[in-house]
C-alpha cells in the first residue's frame, strides 16, 4: 500500500481479516484503529471512528478500505 496518493478530503484504513472472524482496521496516517463483525458493521464503525477523532471542519469525506486477504495453509 506504498505509494498511495490520497486526495485533501481522504482517509484511508488498512483492513484484515481476523481469525476469530470479523474485521480490523486501522487508519494509515492517523493513529485510528476499530473493528467491526462484519463488513457493513466495520463501514459503520470506521465512520464513527473517523467522526470522533476529528475536529468537526477537519473532518475527511471519504475514507477509503483497503483489504488484502492474507492466508496461511499448510503444506
Amino acid at each position: 500500500m506504498q505509494g498511495i496518493e490520497l486526495q485533501s478530503n481522504e482517509i484511508v484504513f488498512e483492513v484484515i481479516g481476523s481469525a476469530e472472524g470479523g474485521y480490523s482496521a486501522h487508519a494509515l496516517r492517523h493513529r485510528i484503529f476499530t473493528e467491526g463483525e462484519d463488513w457493513e458493521d466495520l463501514k459503520a464503525m470506521v465512520r464513527d471512528a473517523v467522526l470522533c477523532h476529528f475536529e468537526d471542519t477537519d473532518i475527511p469525506t471519504i475514507a477509503r478500505l483497503e483489504y488484502a486477504r492474507v492466508e496461511t495453509i499448510t503444506i
